[in-house]
Protein backbone atom coordinates (compact mmCIF):
# COMPACT_ATOMS: atom_id res chain seq x y z
CA UNK A 1 0.00 0.00 0.00
CA UNK A 2 1.12 3.42 -0.93
CA UNK A 3 0.73 5.44 2.51
CA UNK A 4 0.46 9.05 0.64
CA UNK A 5 -2.45 8.13 -1.84
CA UNK A 6 -5.97 7.28 -1.15
CA UNK A 7 -8.80 5.40 -2.87
CA UNK A 8 -12.40 7.06 -2.44
CA UNK A 9 -14.67 4.53 -3.43
CA UNK A 10 -18.37 6.00 -3.96
CA UNK A 11 -21.05 3.49 -3.53
CA UNK A 12 -23.68 5.74 -2.33
CA UNK A 13 -25.95 5.43 -5.58
CA UNK A 14 -29.78 4.34 -5.63
CA UNK A 15 -29.15 2.04 -8.48
CA UNK A 16 -32.66 2.99 -9.96
CA UNK A 17 -31.97 2.44 -13.04
CA UNK A 18 -30.33 -1.02 -12.38
CA UNK A 19 -33.61 -2.34 -11.29
CA UNK A 20 -31.97 -4.87 -8.71
CA UNK A 21 -33.93 -3.81 -5.79
CA UNK A 22 -31.41 -2.68 -3.58
CA UNK A 23 -28.77 0.16 -4.12
CA UNK A 24 -26.49 -0.76 -6.91
CA UNK A 25 -23.11 -1.20 -4.59
CA UNK A 26 -24.99 -4.39 -3.77
CA UNK A 27 -26.54 -5.76 -6.70
CA UNK A 28 -24.41 -9.37 -7.18
CA UNK A 29 -22.87 -10.54 -10.17
CA UNK A 30 -19.66 -13.11 -10.09
CA UNK A 31 -21.03 -14.50 -6.63
CA UNK A 32 -19.83 -11.19 -5.16
CA UNK A 33 -21.18 -8.04 -4.75
CA UNK A 34 -20.88 -5.09 -6.81
CA UNK A 35 -18.87 -3.02 -4.28
CA UNK A 36 -16.84 -5.94 -3.23
CA UNK A 37 -15.45 -6.51 -6.61
CA UNK A 38 -14.46 -2.60 -6.82
CA UNK A 39 -12.48 -2.75 -3.09
CA UNK A 40 -10.93 -6.10 -4.33
CA UNK A 41 -9.96 -4.08 -6.81
CA UNK A 42 -8.85 -1.02 -5.20
CA UNK A 43 -6.87 -3.09 -2.19
CA UNK A 44 -3.50 -1.91 -1.94
CA UNK A 45 -3.13 0.82 -3.91
CA UNK A 46 -3.83 3.02 -1.24
CA UNK A 47 -6.08 3.93 1.98
CA UNK A 48 -9.15 2.92 1.12
CA UNK A 49 -12.40 5.25 1.92
CA UNK A 50 -15.73 3.37 0.68
CA UNK A 51 -18.90 5.66 0.57
CA UNK A 52 -22.06 3.69 1.52
CA UNK A 53 -25.67 5.17 1.12
CA UNK A 54 -26.12 6.22 4.67
CA UNK A 55 -28.99 3.58 5.47
CA UNK A 56 -26.70 0.74 4.50
CA UNK A 57 -23.37 1.75 6.08
CA UNK A 58 -23.32 -1.59 8.67
CA UNK A 59 -24.12 -3.97 5.35
CA UNK A 60 -21.00 -1.80 3.25
CA UNK A 61 -19.11 -2.33 6.59
CA UNK A 62 -19.66 -6.28 6.77
CA UNK A 63 -18.37 -6.47 2.82
CA UNK A 64 -15.59 -3.96 2.84
CA UNK A 65 -13.91 -4.93 6.09
CA UNK A 66 -13.10 -8.61 5.55
CA UNK A 67 -11.11 -7.19 2.38
CA UNK A 68 -9.00 -4.37 4.01
CA UNK A 69 -10.01 -3.91 7.74
CA UNK A 70 -8.40 -0.40 8.08
CA UNK A 71 -10.91 0.65 5.29
CA UNK A 72 -12.68 3.32 6.42
CA UNK A 73 -16.39 3.03 5.66
CA UNK A 74 -19.19 6.38 5.71
CA UNK A 75 -21.93 7.57 4.78
CA UNK A 76 -22.55 9.64 1.20
CA UNK A 77 -24.80 12.70 0.61
CA UNK A 78 -27.92 13.83 -1.51
CA UNK A 79 -25.55 14.19 -4.51
CA UNK A 80 -22.85 12.62 -5.87
CA UNK A 81 -20.81 15.54 -5.68
CA UNK A 82 -21.62 15.43 -1.35
CA UNK A 83 -21.33 11.80 -1.46
CA UNK A 84 -17.00 13.01 -2.41
CA UNK A 85 -17.04 15.37 -0.23
CA UNK A 86 -17.92 13.22 2.70
CA UNK A 87 -15.45 10.78 1.68
CA UNK A 88 -12.54 13.64 1.47
CA UNK A 89 -13.36 14.50 4.90
CA UNK A 90 -11.87 11.85 6.59
CA UNK A 91 -8.96 11.26 4.69
CA UNK A 92 -5.32 12.04 7.12
CA UNK A 93 -3.45 14.56 7.12
CA UNK A 94 -0.48 12.39 5.43
CA UNK A 95 -2.90 11.61 2.38
CA UNK A 96 -1.44 13.31 -0.79
CA UNK A 97 -3.26 12.04 -3.67
CA UNK A 98 -6.77 11.08 -4.04
CA UNK A 99 -8.13 8.28 -6.59
CA UNK A 100 -11.93 9.16 -6.79
CA UNK A 101 -13.47 6.73 -7.83
CA UNK A 102 -16.94 4.86 -8.43
CA UNK A 103 -17.96 1.70 -7.21
CA UNK A 104 -20.24 0.58 -10.66
CA UNK A 105 -16.74 0.49 -12.58
CA UNK A 106 -16.33 -2.88 -10.18
CA UNK A 107 -14.48 -4.61 -13.21
CA UNK A 108 -11.79 -1.68 -13.30
CA UNK A 109 -8.38 -3.22 -13.86
CA UNK A 110 -5.79 -2.66 -10.58
CA UNK A 111 -3.23 -1.31 -13.18
CA UNK A 112 -5.65 1.82 -13.84
CA UNK A 113 -5.83 2.66 -10.68
CA UNK A 114 -2.29 2.24 -10.33
CA UNK A 115 -1.55 4.39 -13.62
CA UNK A 116 -3.56 7.31 -12.52
CA UNK A 117 -2.10 7.86 -9.25
CA UNK A 118 1.48 7.59 -11.06
CA UNK A 119 0.63 10.38 -13.29
CA UNK A 120 -0.80 12.61 -10.69
CA UNK A 121 2.56 12.01 -8.65
CA UNK A 122 4.00 13.01 -11.75
CA UNK A 123 2.49 15.47 -13.25
CA UNK A 124 0.96 17.50 -10.40
CA UNK A 125 -2.31 17.79 -12.50
CA UNK A 126 -5.95 16.34 -12.20
CA UNK A 127 -5.33 12.53 -14.46
CA UNK A 128 -8.53 10.93 -16.09
CA UNK A 129 -8.60 8.03 -17.77
CA UNK A 130 -10.23 8.04 -21.22
CA UNK A 131 -11.26 5.95 -23.87
CA UNK A 132 -11.36 7.61 -27.47
CA UNK A 133 -15.23 7.33 -28.82
CA UNK A 134 -15.79 5.31 -31.66
CA UNK A 135 -19.18 5.95 -32.93
CA UNK A 136 -20.01 8.26 -35.07
CA UNK A 137 -21.30 11.39 -32.96
CA UNK A 138 -24.34 13.69 -34.32
CA UNK A 139 -25.76 16.96 -32.45
CA UNK A 140 -29.53 16.46 -32.46
CA UNK A 141 -32.59 18.87 -31.13
CA UNK A 142 -35.36 16.44 -30.55
CA UNK A 143 -35.34 13.74 -33.31
CA UNK A 144 -33.32 16.21 -35.47
CA UNK A 145 -30.03 16.09 -36.91
CA UNK A 146 -28.38 19.11 -36.85
CA UNK A 147 -24.23 18.42 -36.96
CA UNK A 148 -21.70 15.81 -37.38
CA UNK A 149 -19.11 16.45 -34.10
CA UNK A 150 -16.06 15.56 -34.85
CA UNK A 151 -15.00 12.58 -32.67
CA UNK A 152 -11.09 12.88 -33.00
CA UNK A 153 -11.25 15.28 -30.44
CA UNK A 154 -13.84 13.16 -28.01
CA UNK A 155 -13.38 11.15 -25.31
CA UNK A 156 -15.37 8.90 -22.88
CA UNK A 157 -13.79 9.31 -19.70
CA UNK A 158 -13.45 6.62 -16.44
CA UNK A 159 -12.76 6.65 -13.38
CA UNK A 160 -10.53 6.75 -10.84
CA UNK A 161 -10.03 10.67 -11.52
CA UNK A 162 -6.64 11.32 -9.47
CA UNK A 163 -6.04 14.38 -7.97
CA UNK A 164 -3.31 16.01 -6.11
CA UNK A 165 -5.17 16.79 -2.50
CA UNK A 166 -4.58 19.98 -1.38
CA UNK A 167 -6.03 21.57 -5.12
CA UNK A 168 -8.90 19.00 -4.43
CA UNK A 169 -9.87 20.05 -0.99
CA UNK A 170 -10.03 23.62 -2.31
CA UNK A 171 -11.78 22.58 -5.08
CA UNK A 172 -14.60 21.25 -3.37
CA UNK A 173 -14.68 23.79 -0.15
CA UNK A 174 -15.16 26.77 -2.85
CA UNK A 175 -17.35 24.33 -5.34
CA UNK A 176 -20.96 26.42 -6.10
CA UNK A 177 -22.78 24.41 -8.35
CA UNK A 178 -23.02 20.42 -9.36
CA UNK A 179 -20.67 18.53 -11.73
CA UNK A 180 -20.84 15.88 -13.89
CA UNK A 181 -17.42 14.41 -12.86
CA UNK A 182 -14.87 15.46 -10.60
CA UNK A 183 -12.63 16.43 -13.38
CA UNK A 184 -15.02 19.31 -13.78
CA UNK A 185 -14.94 20.66 -10.54
CA UNK A 186 -11.24 20.53 -10.27
CA UNK A 187 -11.03 22.47 -13.74
CA UNK A 188 -13.53 25.01 -12.83
CA UNK A 189 -11.55 25.79 -10.00
CA UNK A 190 -8.21 26.31 -12.16
CA UNK A 191 -6.88 22.69 -11.81
CA UNK A 192 -5.08 21.10 -15.02
CA UNK A 193 -6.51 18.46 -16.10
CA UNK A 194 -4.93 15.52 -18.35
CA UNK A 195 -5.43 11.91 -19.60
CA UNK A 196 -4.14 8.20 -19.50
CA UNK A 197 -5.28 5.11 -21.56
CA UNK A 198 -8.23 3.58 -20.28
CA UNK A 199 -10.04 0.54 -20.29
CA UNK A 200 -12.88 -1.44 -21.95
CA UNK A 201 -13.61 -3.46 -18.64
CA UNK A 202 -13.78 0.04 -16.79
CA UNK A 203 -17.20 0.27 -18.05
CA UNK A 204 -19.81 1.86 -15.51
CA UNK A 205 -22.70 -1.00 -14.14
CA UNK A 206 -25.93 1.39 -14.75
CA UNK A 207 -28.22 -1.01 -16.40
CA UNK A 208 -29.58 -4.60 -15.74
CA UNK A 209 -27.33 -5.37 -19.11
CA UNK A 210 -24.40 -3.60 -17.98
CA UNK A 211 -24.89 -6.41 -15.04
CA UNK A 212 -25.06 -9.34 -17.51
CA UNK A 213 -22.54 -7.75 -19.26
CA UNK A 214 -20.44 -7.75 -15.94
CA UNK A 215 -21.15 -11.28 -15.08
CA UNK A 216 -19.99 -12.03 -18.19
CA UNK A 217 -16.60 -10.64 -18.17
CA UNK A 218 -15.95 -11.84 -14.51
CA UNK A 219 -16.65 -15.28 -15.87
CA UNK A 220 -14.57 -15.29 -18.79
CA UNK A 221 -11.96 -14.42 -16.60
CA UNK A 222 -12.64 -17.35 -13.94
CA UNK A 223 -10.03 -20.15 -14.29
CA UNK A 224 -9.00 -18.53 -17.96
CA UNK A 225 -4.88 -16.94 -16.42
CA UNK A 226 -2.51 -18.78 -14.92
CA UNK A 227 0.79 -16.89 -13.69
CA UNK A 228 4.14 -17.94 -12.09
CA UNK A 229 6.29 -15.79 -10.22
CA UNK A 230 9.57 -16.19 -9.07
CA UNK A 231 11.48 -14.65 -5.83
CA UNK A 232 14.62 -14.43 -4.19
CA UNK A 233 16.27 -12.98 -0.85
CA UNK A 234 19.69 -13.48 0.86
CA UNK A 235 21.18 -13.02 4.34
CA UNK A 236 24.04 -12.80 5.90
CA UNK A 237 24.76 -14.76 9.10
CA UNK A 238 24.90 -12.44 12.05
CA UNK A 239 25.44 -14.28 15.51
CA UNK A 240 24.74 -11.85 17.49
CA UNK A 241 20.70 -12.49 16.13
CA UNK A 242 18.14 -15.10 16.99
CA UNK A 243 17.42 -16.86 13.72
CA UNK A 244 14.23 -17.13 12.19
CA UNK A 245 13.20 -18.32 8.60
CA UNK A 246 10.18 -19.50 7.18
CA UNK A 247 8.58 -17.64 9.93
CA UNK A 248 9.75 -20.05 13.04
CA UNK A 249 12.29 -19.49 15.38
CA UNK A 250 15.53 -21.92 15.67
CA UNK A 251 17.31 -22.34 18.60
CA UNK A 252 20.93 -22.75 18.91
CA UNK A 253 21.28 -21.64 15.65
CA UNK A 254 22.94 -18.19 13.87
CA UNK A 255 20.83 -15.97 12.98
CA UNK A 256 20.52 -13.37 10.03
CA UNK A 257 20.83 -10.03 9.40
CA UNK A 258 18.45 -7.35 7.66
CA UNK A 259 16.15 -4.35 8.84
CA UNK A 260 13.15 -6.92 9.96
CA UNK A 261 14.09 -10.92 11.28
CA UNK A 262 16.58 -11.55 8.35
CA UNK A 263 13.59 -14.30 7.70
CA UNK A 264 14.56 -14.48 3.86
CA UNK A 265 13.21 -17.40 3.29
CA UNK A 266 9.45 -15.79 4.39
CA UNK A 267 10.61 -12.34 2.07
CA UNK A 268 11.37 -15.02 -0.77
CA UNK A 269 8.18 -16.30 -1.02
CA UNK A 270 6.98 -12.66 -0.77
CA UNK A 271 8.68 -12.08 -3.69
CA UNK A 272 7.37 -14.85 -5.96
CA UNK A 273 3.36 -14.03 -4.77
CA UNK A 274 4.17 -10.49 -5.71
CA UNK A 275 6.34 -11.25 -8.64
CA UNK A 276 3.37 -13.75 -9.65
CA UNK A 277 0.23 -11.15 -9.07
CA UNK A 278 2.20 -8.16 -11.40
CA UNK A 279 2.30 -6.18 -8.03
CA UNK A 280 6.16 -5.49 -7.97
CA UNK A 281 8.25 -6.62 -5.44
CA UNK A 282 8.93 -6.66 -1.37
CA UNK A 283 10.86 -3.92 -1.87
CA UNK A 284 8.27 -1.71 -3.09
CA UNK A 285 5.55 -3.02 -0.96
CA UNK A 286 7.52 -2.86 2.51
CA UNK A 287 10.66 -0.71 2.27
CA UNK A 288 12.93 -0.63 4.78
CA UNK A 289 13.35 2.89 5.17
CA UNK A 290 9.46 2.49 6.91
CA UNK A 291 9.94 2.01 10.74
CA UNK A 292 6.54 0.03 10.98
CA UNK A 293 8.74 -3.00 9.42
CA UNK A 294 11.98 -2.80 11.62
CA UNK A 295 11.97 -6.11 13.28
CA UNK A 296 9.28 -7.80 11.69
CA UNK A 297 8.58 -11.40 11.63
CA UNK A 298 7.84 -13.58 8.31
CA UNK A 299 4.20 -14.13 9.36
CA UNK A 300 3.52 -9.87 8.77
CA UNK A 301 5.30 -10.04 5.37
CA UNK A 302 3.46 -13.14 4.11
CA UNK A 303 0.19 -12.21 5.77
CA UNK A 304 0.15 -8.79 4.10
CA UNK A 305 1.39 -10.24 0.63
CA UNK A 306 -1.69 -12.69 0.00
CA UNK A 307 -3.91 -9.99 0.70
CA UNK A 308 -2.87 -7.79 -1.73
CA UNK A 309 -2.54 -10.68 -4.01
CA UNK A 310 -5.86 -12.16 -2.74
CA UNK A 311 -6.88 -8.19 -3.27
CA UNK A 312 -5.58 -7.95 -6.81
CA UNK A 313 -8.18 -10.51 -7.58
CA UNK A 314 -6.19 -13.52 -7.25
CA UNK A 315 -5.89 -16.91 -5.69
CA UNK A 316 -3.09 -18.75 -4.54
CA UNK A 317 -2.70 -21.92 -6.15
CA UNK A 318 0.80 -23.29 -4.40
CA UNK A 319 4.45 -22.45 -3.50
CA UNK A 320 7.85 -24.20 -3.70
CA UNK A 321 10.87 -22.83 -1.58
CA UNK A 322 14.15 -23.75 -2.22
CA UNK A 323 16.84 -23.26 1.10
CA UNK A 324 20.74 -22.65 0.13
CA UNK A 325 22.92 -22.41 2.66
CA UNK A 326 25.33 -24.85 4.96
CA UNK A 327 22.57 -24.47 7.61
CA UNK A 328 20.26 -24.56 9.34
CA UNK A 329 19.17 -28.39 8.82
CA UNK A 330 15.61 -28.60 7.55
CA UNK A 331 15.50 -32.60 7.73
CA UNK A 332 13.56 -32.51 11.72
CA UNK A 333 11.37 -29.59 10.66
CA UNK A 334 9.98 -29.76 7.46
CA UNK A 335 6.55 -30.63 8.01
CA UNK A 336 6.42 -28.61 10.76
CA UNK A 337 7.65 -25.93 8.59
CA UNK A 338 5.72 -26.69 5.44
CA UNK A 339 2.14 -26.74 7.59
CA UNK A 340 2.97 -23.39 8.86
CA UNK A 341 3.84 -21.82 5.51
CA UNK A 342 1.23 -23.57 3.97
CA UNK A 343 -1.01 -22.09 6.61
CA UNK A 344 0.48 -18.28 6.12
CA UNK A 345 -0.29 -18.87 2.35
CA UNK A 346 -3.62 -20.39 2.54
CA UNK A 347 -2.19 -22.92 -0.41
CA UNK A 348 0.55 -26.35 -0.53
CA UNK A 349 3.90 -24.95 0.67
CA UNK A 350 7.32 -27.01 -0.42
CA UNK A 351 10.29 -26.62 0.74
CA UNK A 352 13.49 -28.09 -0.32
CA UNK A 353 17.12 -27.40 0.42
CA UNK A 354 20.61 -28.07 -0.84
CA UNK A 355 24.13 -26.51 -0.12
CA UNK A 356 26.43 -24.82 -2.59
CA UNK A 357 29.67 -27.36 -2.30
CA UNK A 358 31.44 -24.89 -1.24
CA UNK A 359 31.16 -22.59 -3.81
CA UNK A 360 30.36 -18.91 -3.40
CA UNK A 361 29.22 -16.96 0.13
CA UNK A 362 26.65 -19.87 0.91
CA UNK A 363 29.37 -22.55 0.31
CA UNK A 364 31.89 -20.49 2.63
CA UNK A 365 28.94 -20.34 5.43
CA UNK A 366 28.87 -16.83 5.21
CA UNK A 367 25.09 -16.45 4.56
CA UNK A 368 21.82 -17.86 3.01
CA UNK A 369 19.83 -17.76 -0.40
CA UNK A 370 16.56 -18.45 -1.04
CA UNK A 371 14.80 -19.62 -4.09
CA UNK A 372 10.90 -19.49 -4.49
CA UNK A 373 8.16 -20.03 -7.22
CA UNK A 374 4.84 -18.86 -7.17
CA UNK A 375 1.44 -20.06 -8.90
CA UNK A 376 -1.82 -17.91 -9.00
CA UNK A 377 -4.81 -18.05 -11.11
CA UNK A 378 -7.19 -15.06 -11.80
Amino acid sequence: MTPHVAVLIVAAGSGTRLGAGVPKAFARFAGATVLEHAVRGAFGVGRLVVVAPPESIDEARAIVEPIDPEAVVVGGGASRQASVAAGLAVLEPGIRIVLVHDAARALTPRQQLEAVASAVAETGAGVIPALPVSDTIKLVDGQTVLDTVDRSRLAAVQTPQGFPREPLDRAYAGATAEYTDDAALFAAAGGIVVTVEGSPLAFKITTAADLARAEQEAGDAVGATIRTGVGMDVHAYDAAEPLWLGGLYWPDEVGLSGHSDGDAMSHAICDALLSAAGLGDIGGKFGTDDPRFAGAHGDVFIRETVALVQGAGFEVGNVAVQLIANGPRLGARRVELEAHLSSLVGAPVSVSATTSDGLGFTGKGEGVAVIATALVTA
